[in-house]
């Protein structure tokens, strides 16, 4: 069973910095492409930052270029998240996503909150 455990979430002050974790498992494709998403309340879920576990291409949309980045660690499964000079527009539930096989999973979500 597949299977995403994000951690990493808390309070934080704006300018301040979280990392958040995403230990996968439960498969052992090296084909995959995952994926944080977030959704703050009342707004729909969007990409934070995409990369291909294949070419290690990486996608972050202008909201947060030069402030997030994603990295991995694949001894261990495991995916993070480090977001520098957070800013309360960040406040967010963030979501870790696995696009593997042609099959979307997701993790529980971890909420991250930024008070200005």
């Amino acid at each position: 069973e597949v299977r995403l455990v994000e951690s990493g979430g808390g309070l934080v002050q704006a300018g301040g910095s979280l990392k958040l974790s995403c230990a996968a498992s439960g498969f052992t494709h090296d084909d995959y492409i995952i994926a944080w998403l977030r959704q703050a309340p009342g707004k729909e879920r969007e990409a934070v930052v995409c990369v291909s576990n294949s070419d290690n291409s990486t996608y972050y949309p202008d909201s947060v270029k030069g402030r997030f980045t994603i990295s991995r660690d694949n001894g261990k499964n495991t995916v993070y998240l480090q977001m520098n000079n957070l800013k309360p527009e960040d406040t967010a539930v963030y979501y870790c996503r696995l696009l593997l096989a042609g099959a979307l999973y997701w993790g529980q979500g971890t909420q991250v909150t930024v008070s200005s």
